[in-house]
């Protein structure tokens, strides 16, 4: 069987604003997510269909995986070199549809800024084109099926809290500051492609 490898986002250390413990710390608990969503896909392909065990396999089995893919599309769509959103396809798409980036960026860190703990995720409606701001509630309540995440940022209290204790308006700075814009437009654009 197939098992998904652990990606290596040491080139991250060092990122400004995010210390090597909080990142290092961040890595493990991806880590986690990785051996828990293969050992899930072992234990699910040996368990009986119908049973509780496979059930509950089944129901934790989303978990485990969206916790693994957030943090690979998280980590990739950071960068120790500031970047900025480039002229071209999404950044027509941001401004035609806020108006601006900076009333995308607003929007965007206010869901951030929400009390809880979850994801804000960027997304492109793959059926109607549209980008809508996403709180994702924990890892697996909360997606909009059929849309794909462009950006996405992570606001469980381990990502910031080691650096910033409960001051989460200081992380979504240093989040929008390390933001690889580059790889949120080359996903909008495998997106159109895909799509076209």
């Amino acid at each position: 069987m197939f098992e998904y490898p652990v990606q290596n986002f040491e080139h991250l250390l060092g990122l400004p604003g995010m210390s090597d413990a909080l990142l290092t710390n961040h890595f493990a608990l991806y880590q986690g997510y990785v051996a828990n969503t293969n050992t899930l896909r072992k234990l699910l392909s040996e368990a009986e269909a119908g049973t509780p065990a496979f059930n509950e396999l089944t129901r934790r089995f989303g978990w485990e995986w969206n916790g693994m893919r957030l943090h690979e599309l998280y980590f990739a769509n950071l960068s120790k070199v500031a970047t900025t959103l480039s002229e071209g396809a999404l950044k027509e798409k941001i401004v035609a549809q806020f108006g601006s980036v900076e009333n995308w960026q607003k929007a965007f860190l206010a869901t951030g800024a929400m009390r809880g703990i979850g994801w804000v995720i960027l997304c492109l409606d793959d059926a109607s084109g549209e980008l809508m701001n996403v709180w994702i509630n924990e890892h697996d309540l909360g997606h909009l099926a059929g849309t794909t995440p462009l950006v996405v940022m992570d606001v469980f209290e381990h990502a910031f809290m080691l650096d910033y204790g409960i001051k989460r308006a200081d992380y979504l700075n240093v989040f929008m500051n390390a933001l690889n814009w580059p790889v949120a437009e080359q996903r909008f654009l495998d997106s159109q492609n895909r799509n076209a």
